[in-house]
C-alpha cells in the first residue's frame, strides 16, 4: 500500500487483505452513462446522427454479451484481446455485419474503452493488438453525359420533374439531403464575390458551409420560388422523405437508361468529383464546402478522373517542352 503511494489505515488494509477494496465496475452503466451524457449534448457538440450510432452500438454490445456470456452484466476488467475479437467475429457472422460497418460499431465501443482507461478503471489496453481497417468502398457518381440527360429529360409525372430538380440541385451544390430539406430564403446572400452564395450549417458535423451557387442551382431556386409548399413553409424547395426520393430516383435512373444504383446521396459525390475536381477546383475548396472537418474524409467523396490526370500531365507536357526549347 505504502508502495503504491496510498495512506494505510486499519479499514484500508482490512479491505485489502479480504478484497474488498477492489469497486465493481460494470460495462453496460457505463456506455448508458455515456450515451445519456451524449444525449444532453445533442445541438451542441453532438449531431443527432452520432447519438443514434451510439445507441445502436450499446444495443449490439448488450446482444453479443448475451449471446457470448448468458448475461449482460460484466465487469469492465473482464474485457480482454479475447473479448474483442469474439465481439468482431460476432457482428461479422451472427449480425452479418459488412467490415466496414463491423469496424464502425468496434470503433464507437472502443471509445467506451477509452473513457474506463482515462478514469484508470482499467490496467491494459484490450485494443493492443487489435487491428481492423475501412475497406475502401467505390462509391457511384454521375458523369457530366448522365447529368446533361437528366437535366433535358422531361418525365411525365410532375413529382419525378420535381424529384429531378432537387436532385440536381443537390449535384452542384454537394449539399446532403438533410440540408436541402431544411433550406429557407434566408439561406441565400451576397457571398464575397458579390453573387449568389448559400451559407448554412450541416446538421450532421454543425460545420459552417459557403457554397458559391453556380447558374443551373440559381435557376432551379427560381423554377420552386412561388410553390404552395415553399411559400408556406418557407423552404427553397418542396423535398419529399429521404426514402421517397430514392424510390423516384431509382425510376429517373431507370427512364434514364441510367445503369447505376441511384440514391440521394449520389449527388454528393457527383458534386465532388464531376462537376467540381474534374473542373480544376482544388480539393481544399471542394473540402470547404461539402463541410468537411478533415480532408481525407473528401477523399472518400472524390474520385480523380481518368481525364483529369491527362489534362493535368499535358499541361506538364507543354511546360516541359517549352522549358527546354527557350
Amino acid at each position: 500500500m505504502l508502495k503504491e503511494e496510498n495512506y494505510v489505515t486499519a479499514v484500508g488494509l482490512k479491505s485489502k487483505l479480504l478484497g474488498t477494496d477492489i469497486e465493481q465496475r460494470m460495462l453496460i452503466p457505463i456506455f448508458q452513462e455515456h450515451n445519456d451524457k451524449v444525449e444532453a449534448l445533442v445541438g451542441q457538440d453532438f449531431a443527432p446522427g452520432t447519438l443514434e450510432r451510439y445507441k445502436t452500438s450499446l444495443k449490439h454490445t448488450q446482444e453479443f454479451l448475451i449471446w457470448k456470456y448468458k448475461t449482460s452484466a460484466i465487469d469492465i476488467t473482464k474485457i480482454d484481446h479475447a473479448f474483442i475479437m469474439d465481439y468482431d467475429f460476432w457482428l461479422r457472422s451472427v449480425r452479418q455485419c459488412a467490415n466496414n460497418t463491423a469496424v464502425k460499431y468496434i470503433k464507437n465501443f472502443k471509445k467506451i474503452i477509452r473513457l474506463c482507461m482515462a478514469n484508470g478503471w482499467l490496467a491494459k489496453d484490450p485494443f493492443l493488438d487489435y487491428k481492423a481497417k475501412l475497406k475502401v468502398v467505390e462509391r457511384p457518381y454521375l458523369t457530366k453525359e448522365e447529368i446533361q440527360m437528366m437535366y433535358e429529360k422531361e418525365f411525365v409525372s410532375d413529382r419525378l420533374n420535381q424529384v429531378r430538380d432537387i436532385f440536381l440541385f443537390s449535384c452542384y451544390t454537394g449539399l446532403a439531403y438533410v440540408d436541402v430539406k431544411q433550406l429557407s430564403k434566408s439561406n441565400i446572400n451576397i457571398g464575397i464575390d458579390g453573387d449568389q452564395w448559400i451559407f448554412t450549417h450541416r446538421q450532421k458535423t454543425d460545420t459552417s458551409t459557403r457554397i458559391p451557387l453556380l447558374p443551373l442551382a440559381q435557376e432551379l431556386i427560381l423554377i420552386y420560388e412561388n410553390h404552395p409548399q415553399c411559400v408556406n413553409t418557407d423552404v427553397l424547395f418542396p423535398v419529399l422523405s429521404n426514402q421517397k426520393m430514392n424510390s423516384y430516383l431509382k425510376e429517373i435512373a431507370n427512364v434514364c437508361g441510367i445503369d447505376k444504383d441511384l440514391t440521394f446521396h449520389i449527388a454528393r459525390h457527383t458534386f465532388a468529383t464531376t462537376v467540381t475536381l474534374s473542373n480544376g477546383v482544388p480539393i481544399e475548396s471542394v473540402s470547404k464546402m461539402l463541410g468537411h472537418t478533415n480532408i481525407k474524409t473528401t477523399q472518400h467523396y472524390a474520385k480523380i478522373l481518368d481525364k483529369k490526370v491527362s489534362d493535368d500531365m499535358l499541361a506538364l507536357r507543354r511546360k516541359l517542352k517549352n522549358q527546354k526549347s527557350n
